[in-house]
């Protein structure tokens, strides 16, 4: 499946390596980091009617990729609308061919979803999980989120947040590595593929970078920083809903497509109802050191339920808030371990139809 064309190689390195990789090698090499995403792992979904197939079980729209797009984000649903598995779809060379990325601990699960849906259609679903590898290239240098005592962000604005809005047409091969810009957000960085025998030290010389080798629990921290939730350990089986988990501000949702699994519930809710609760980034007080279990509830100072934190790792963490009560709370904790509420910098400022009020704190 990773067979590249020498002539394509040599065709697209000197471009790739001019646009895709020009801000990581523009800056100092040590607030790089590359990681192994171990937690991640591949499908090859491919066939004549693979688009199609795909295209009825996955939230966002798969036209996007045929319209240029290397990578989407989506997420699958079940018939009641919760989300069970989140995932980035590649573009791959060969027609009609897709890599579809999941949570390895559920990799037979969703095998067995996208079998159940298969029926008589032409469509080959092939495990990747043992000859290729998922990696995160990325700046890990990045201020925190804005405080809910702080003023908004000028910067965002509605229109960032359509559906495969953000540009990720700086995605190239090399040697037997595919690269793909993360569609959900620009800080995330690249996602990079290759064969399982490829490693850190492979990556760096094919890719003439120099970025050290960090730990995936350094990546889950960053991602907790940007208030980005992803694979099990932030989305168990059947319980989030895409609107709570921020999918729509990522790009992960259309709606504009026809049906899928679970739109229903999705649609309605864009469309008529209010979105009360959204995932958000936590900052912990330094002297908190015990573990919390997942849905654990989050109080304020007069013992008000405002929110339940998702997972933590080090100082930062997730938790699905209830956004109004929250932000107006002086105070949040979790078993006398203070926190502090962070809205994300990504989140657009203007949110008709989604929350009826987002405001900062005086």
């Amino acid at each position: 499946m990773m067979q590249f064309t020498r002539t394509f190689m040599q065709r697209n390195k000197k471009q790739f390596i001019g646009q895709s990789f020009s801000r990581l090698k523009s800056s100092d090499s040590f607030s790089k980091s590359i990681v192994h995403l171990k937690q991640r792992t591949l499908l090859h979904v491919s066939g004549p009617d693979a688009s199609d197939f795909l295209q009825g079980l996955m939230t966002n729209d798969i036209r996007h990729l045929e319209d240029g797009y290397k990578s989407i984000y989506s997420l699958f649903l079940n018939i009641k609308g919760r989300i069970l598995f989140d995932s980035i779809i590649y573009k791959c060379q060969d027609k009609d061919a897709f890599y579809v990325e999941c949570d390895s601990t559920l990799f037979n699960n969703f095998i067995k979803h996208l079998k159940m849906y298969k029926l008589k259609r032409k469509v080959n679903v092939l495990p990747m999980n043992n000859d290729m590898k998922v990696w995160c290239i990325y700046e890990n240098k990045v201020d925190d989120q804005v405080s809910y005592n702080s003023i908004d962000n000028p910067k965002i604005s509605e229109e960032n947040i359509s559906a495969c809005s953000i540009s990720n047409n700086t995605n190239g091969i090399i040697d037997n590595i595919a690269v793909y810009q993360d569609p959900r957000l620009f800080e995330l960085g690249y996602r990079v593929l290759t064969k399982s025998v490829v490693d850190s030290d492979y990556i760096n010389k094919h890719l003439d970078l120099n970025i050290k080798l960090h730990e995936i629990i350094d990546y889950i921290s960053f991602r907790y920083k940007l208030g980005v939730p992803e694979g099990l350990r932030n989305f168990p089986m059947g319980v989030s809903f895409p609107l709570e988990s921020n999918c729509d501000y990522l790009h992960g949702v259309s709606f504009q497509k026809g049906c899928y699994i679970g739109q229903e519930l999705t649609a309605r809710t864009y469309h008529t109802g209010v979105v009360r609760k959204r995932i958000m980034p936590l900052i912990l007080d330094n002297g908190c050191t015990e573990k919390f279990q997942s849905y654990e509830n989050i109080i304020n100072e007069s013992g008000q339920i405002v929110g339940k934190i998702i997972d933590h790792e080090g100082n930062y963490g997730l938790g699905l808030m209830r956004i109004s009560e929250a932000s107006s709370s002086s105070i949040i904790n979790i078993s006398n371990c203070t926190m502090k509420l962070m809205k994300p910098q990504w989140w657009p400022q203007d949110k008709p139809k989604i929350e009826s009020s987002l405001t900062n704190k005086n």
